[in-house]
């Protein structure tokens, strides 16, 4: 049974997204996280991501998900991305980023990029409202 199963997700999926799947990175959650964001998509999925930024860049970023095996293959190719990137820079990446890593998805699990995408952009927006908010109390 298993085997099929796994003979059938090969045929579906490449395997960098096998790969990010069962072995996925930055899987949890980090202590008094600089900016967090948790997201759920239209299909039910869940996604958080915590960052932790030093100066300008994010030093280290984890995510939690209860959503299938393809929003795991995103949410650890998006921490990975934003890894050693400066905020703004990160705010860049995008779904077409995380599926040009992945080598495409399919058309029903696309959507899983863009929940990690928009996952990270708001705990992007949670960092800088927690470092604005810093500034004015000074």
């Amino acid at each position: 049974m298993e085997e099929t199963i796994q003979k059938e997700e090969r045929e579906i999926y490449t395997e960098r997204t096998l790969e990010e799947a069962y072995n996925p990175k930055n899987v949890g959650e980090l202590k008094n996280p600089d900016g967090a964001a948790s997201i759920t998509g239209p299909c039910g999925d869940t996604v958080q991501i915590h960052l932790a930024v030093k100066g300008d860049t994010i030093v280290a970023s984890k995510f939690i998900t209860d959503g299938c095996g393809a929003s795991t293959a995103c949410g650890s190719v998006i921490t990975e991305l934003a890894k050693g990137k400066t905020v703004e820079e990160a705010s860049r990446i995008q779904d077409k980023d995380v599926l040009s890593v992945l080598g495409g998805l399919p058309e029903d699990n696309i959507h899983c990029a863009l929940l990690a995408a928009n996952t990270l952009r708001a705990a992007l927006e949670d960092y800088k409202s927690k470092l604005s908010g810093e500034e004015e109390r000074r």
